[in-house]
């Protein structure tokens, strides 16, 4: 089964400062363990292009867009809020993380690949339709299913996002969309310190308290996502693959282990070949320890070409 790994070097420029939690280190030990394993010469690798205007648009008020290119400092970090910086390289490497997106969706709906990975920062799940926050510039998961909507014609596409935190700005990009069925597990109380209601057959919303650990987060998947995505049938599944819920990372609490992301990417998958071909798109959102990220995202990897 061919799957597409969409990277790109600018990726690893943008840095919100040495002691940031989001840190260029966050992809490369991805690839290392990829080599590790042995799995970094089986997948389909291509150099994201730069996201268009017109694809960002979907998604973002065109103001958006202006407003951060015009933010990008010639040095040093320019603060868009408390825990979110743009350097000089910011604007360019979001661009080829929402370009990245844009590439793993066309390779997967022309049938050039069965499934793709994007490996790309900044994350994008809390970026709402006008405001960058929580480390985030453009919502690249929007910004695919938007043009798997709307450039492909497709009719459904699922979004399953298993990051420990909401992602406030791809529920809020998605509120009105009957086209999308968007699936989310995460810690609460936490950033963004949001919890709101799922909408039945559009929104399945599962907070966990802290120390959730595998039982409760498999139950959520099992008991919620997998009756919606089932009644829904997509036709494309897009994943946001944060892996801050890991035991090991400080960020949070649900004490997550690197065999539950293997779970859950494995239901994921039998989901796509049940309604969508096999179809599956993941990007990168957190991960912060980076033995764990390392771990849990190279499995995640390995479950997409193998399950």
């Amino acid at each position: 089964m061919a799957v597409a790994f969409v990277t790109h070097p600018h990726c690893l420029r943008h840095c919100m400062g040495e002691d940031h939690p989001e840190q260029p280190a966050r992809l490369s030990v991805i690839e290392d363990a990829l080599h590790e394993r042995g799995l970094y010469d089986l997948l389909m690798h291509r150099e994201a292009p730069r996201a268009t205007l017109e694809q960002l648009v979907r998604v973002h008020p065109r103001e958006h867009v202006e407003t951060l290119a015009a933010r990008t400092p010639s040095e040093g970090l320019a603060h868009i809020d408390p825990d979110t910086w743009m350097c000089p390289d910011t604007f360019e490497a979001a661009l080829r993380a929402a370009g990245a997106n844009v590439l793993a969706t066309d390779l997967v709906l022309t049938g050039a690949a069965q499934r793709a990975y994007c490996n790309v920062r900044p994350p994008g799940h809390h970026a709402e339709r006008s405001t960058a926050m929580g480390f985030c510039f453009f919502n690249n998961v929007a910004v695919a299913a938007r043009h798997a909507l709307d450039h492909h014609g497709l009719a459904r596409v699922a979004i399953l996002d298993f990051d420990v935190h909401l992602g406030n700005g791809t529920e809020d990009i998605f509120a009105d969309d009957p086209r999308v069925l968007l699936c989310s597990t995460y810690q609460h109380p936490l950033y963004p310190s949001l919890n709101p209601p799922s909408v039945p057959g559009r929104i399945v919303n599962c907070p966990l308290p802290a120390d959730s650990g595998s039982d409760l987060f498999r139950r959520a998947v099992g008991d919620e996502w997998l009756p919606a995505i089932d009644g829904f049938a997509p036709e494309l599944v897009l994943i946001s693959a944060g892996f801050d819920g890991h035991t090991d990372d400080d960020m949070a609490g649900l004490h997550l282990s690197t065999a539950d992301y293997a779970w859950v990417t494995e239901a994921a998958c039998r989901a796509a070949v049940r309604h969508a071909r096999g179809r599956v798109v993941s990007t990168l959102e957190g991960g912060y320890d980076l033995r764990a990220l390392a771990q849990s995202a190279a499995t995640h990897i390995e479950r997409l070409v193998m399950a």
